[in-house]
Order: C-alpha cells, then sequence, then structure tokens
C-alpha cells in the first residue's frame, strides 16, 4: 500500500515499515545514511535506487514530523 508518493508498506516486507516503493530499501535506513554524512550518490550505488526516491524518502520523513507532537511530562 503506497502511503506517500514513492514509499509504501507491506507487512511481509520490513515488518511494515515504509520502504521505498518497488525495492526493500528502508526510508529509515536512507535517512540515516544522510544523517551519518553519506552522499545520494553513494546511497544511490549502494542501495540501487534513485535521486527521487531519496527525496520520497526525505519528504515522508518531513511528513511524518510535522504532524508530531511533542508534548512536555513534567
Amino acid at each position: 500500500m503506497e502511503i506517500a508518493p514513492g514509499i509504501v508498506i507491506n507487512e511481509k516486507v520490513h515488518f511494515g515499515k515504509p520502504v521505498i516503493k518497488n525495492t526493500r530499501v528502508p526510508v529509515e535506513l536512507v535517512i540515516g545514511k544522510l544523517s551519518a554524512g553519506m552522499s545520494f550518490e553513494d546511497i544511490i550505488n549502494e542501495y540501487d535506487i534513485t535521486r527521487e526516491d531519496i527525496l520520497a524518502a526525505l519528504g515522508y520523513a518531513s511528513k511524518i514530523l510535522s504532524s508530531e507532537e511533542i508534548k512536555a511530562i513534567i
């Protein structure tokens, strides 16, 4: 099931976590690699995905974070 442009979930793939469409590459892996300093080019070559796939992962992560509610516990 496509949950965002280019991002799908399937309970049989990575325990239902979001992955890049038509791959088994988890969104969290792509975001983690970027945060560790890996370049788009390196990710593209390492995981056989496209620049558009990386942008889809970033877009999905942004969407999730924008809807996140943070509550202080005192």
